[in-house]
């Protein structure tokens, strides 16, 4: 993909957040890039790798990283932490933005601008690496990476909830993902992502986004349009539609229950 197609793509998922358009985002769990590519065809805005609860190294993320721009998809790596030595590298290897996991102060908040955006805004370093055509693109990249990437916060813990205007009063965050699972936990309910409080903490999420003008987006599981239109239905304005793993889960316990059939017939 070239870097001005990159670029556009870049600032279309970015104009969609800014305008709490509905977006449809992927998610990759498994380090093959084929899976990627696959997904690719589905026609997400972006796809979205989740380096938190996955093995996926910095080396298999770059390759997921060039297969959805070989696909002319945008990517959006999840990050294990908020450290630089992991969100650098993924910037440099050429991610579109970032969707980073358990934010809950505006503090944190500053301090990942300060890594993924360059001066003024923030205080990413400059070098030259794959996102910047390893140089020929260098000049065009860092004009334009400020205005084009993506911040994305996961807002997963009670905290977090508490602290949400403060947290999107930011203008160079474009969206929030609620985590449910992990909502949950911190409300003493662990794994029960439609108990009534988890709902009335995602409720608070969803409203103060609207009131900041920010997108705000949940992840689900099992992908019907039933489902979909009851998440926008919420007040989402843009969703992330399963990922491999469900996929592969969902079709291992059909399967099971084929099996299991035929062996007690």
């Amino acid at each position: 993909m070239s870097y001005q197609l990159a670029l556009e793509r870049r600032k279309a998922l970015k104009s969609k957040l800014r305008n709490r358009e509905r977006v449809f985002g992927g998610w990759v769990s498994y380090p093959d890039p084929g899976i990627t590519e696959t997904f690719a065809k589905a026609g997400f805005d972006f796809i979205a790798i989740d380096m938190e609860h996955t093995t996926i190294s910095l080396a298999e993320a770059r390759q997921i990283i060039t297969s959805c721009h070989a696909e002319g998809v945008t990517c959006l790596p999840r990050p294990v932490s908020h450290n630089n030595d992991i969100i650098k590298p993924l910037l440099e290897a050429g991610a579109d933005g970032m969707i980073i996991q358990m934010v809950e102060t505006a503090e944190e908040v500053r301090r990942l601008i300060d890594i993924t955006k360059f001066p003024p805004n923030g205080k990413r370093s400059y070098g030259v690496n794959r996102a910047h055509g390893y140089g020929f693109d260098f000049d065009d990249y860092i004009t334009d990476w400020n205005d084009s990437s993506s911040l994305i916060l996961q807002v997963e813990s009670i905290k977090g909830v508490d602290n949400i205007d403060s947290l999107v009063a930011f203008d160079e965050v474009d969206g929030v993902m609620v985590g449910p699972y992990d909502i949950s936990g911190s409300l003493g309910v662990p794994g029960q992502t439609n108990h009534p409080l988890v709902r009335e903490a995602a409720r608070k999420v969803v409203e103060a986004c609207a009131r900041a003008g920010k997108s705000v987006c949940t992840q689900i599981a099992n992908v019907t349009p039933e489902a979909v239109d009851d998440a926008f239905a919420q007040g989402y304005t843009y969703v992330i539609l399963g990922s491999d793993l469900f996929v592969l889960t969902n079709w291992a316990r059909q399967t099971a229950a084929v099996v299991n059939q035929f062996r007690k017939a």
